[in-house]
């Protein structure tokens, strides 16, 4: 998944700069408003895309932190009860 938003990342950051350069181009200046919108649409996408890989990568760690903790406290709890269940 995360190979996926990287590449609609790169696609968003060549669009938007695609844009730019249309936008530096153009002389009508309504036209070059709306390629200096396009861009800061695409660039807000990729941000979009960004956060989605941070938040996927937070999500990961966090449940392998949280399946380690829970195999550890399986292990303490199988300890505790064998400690209990000696005279």
């Amino acid at each position: 998944m995360l190979e996926n938003l990287n590449g609609q990342v790169r696609e968003c950051l060549r669009r938007a700069e695609e844009s730019a350069e249309r936008a530096k181009r153009e002389q009508n200046p309504t036209l070059k408003r709306d390629f200096l919108e396009m861009e800061e649409r695409w660039l807000k996408l990729a941000r979009s895309y960004q956060f989605l890989e941070r938040l996927w990568s937070f999500t990961n760690y966090n449940n392998a932190k949280r399946t380690e903790l829970s195999r550890r406290l399986e292990q303490l709890s199988r300890v505790i009860d064998k400690g209990e269940r000696k005279p």
